[in-house]
């Protein structure tokens, strides 16, 4: 009775376009989680770190909300202290001060997405190229033996055209499906930013004469 082939087996069946294949699943695996673990470290309760914003403003408390975004380690807090330290400038400079930040902060966020975007796409297009090869193996056993070819002399390159088609797409899915997640929950923080930055800017500019460092 015949025992089914191990990992390393399949990936021997597979051919030589295997290795890259592995290499571009282990290269977005640790995108992955190196993204999750940036991203878990950047997010904060932005609802509860705004009221807490707003009480110290509505005092006159600047220093205190400086040390407030100083205390919280997150790319909201960032942009709000950017701001807060232009709080005795025109509401432009103060804008300024805040898309400054924020365009430091959000390459931050999508870094290295684009490098797993890739490692999708370029996942099942090696499956596919394997796919060719092994069609042309197929067809130069056949030339080779003029078209007498048993099935046997075809498995080689049947084998290694299934496997790295098969191989491609089992890596190239769930990358895309955490790609999607990835930017969408980037995509969020990038807009509790921009909400958060625009509050801060009209408490800041709205009775401003009545705010002192």
């Amino acid at each position: 009775m015949n025992q089914p082939m191990d990992t390393f087996e399949i990936i021997f069946k597979g051919g030589i376009l295997m290795w890259p294949i592995m290499a571009t699943s282990v290269v977005a695996l640790t995108i992955i989680i190196e993204r999750f673990i940036v991203l878990r470290r950047a997010s904060i309760d932005t609802r509860e770190f705004m009221d807490a914003m707003r009480q110290v403003l509505r005092q006159n408390r600047i220093r205190d909300a400086v040390e407030l975004c100083d205390e919280t380690d997150a790319p909201v807090a960032r942009i709000m202290k950017a701001g807060l330290l232009k709080a005795n400038r025109s509401k432009e400079d103060i804008r300024e001060a805040i898309e400054d930040a924020g365009h430091l902060e959000t390459p931050r966020l999508e870094r290295r997405l684009s490098a797993l975007a890739t490692c999708a796409n370029i996942a099942p297009l090696l499956g596919l190229l394997g796919t060719v090869q092994g069609m042309i193996k197929c067809f130069a056993q056949i030339q080779n033996k003029r078209g007498q070819v048993n099935p046997s002399d075809l498995a080689e390159g049947i084998s290694n055209a299934l496997v790295t088609t098969a191989a491609g797409l089992t890596v190239a899915i769930p990358i895309l499906v955490v790609y999607n997640y990835l930017v969408a929950r980037v995509d969020n923080m990038i807009l509790e930013m921009e909400i958060s930055s625009s509050e801060l800017l009209e408490l800041l500019t709205k009775g401003r004469a009545d705010y002192e460092m």
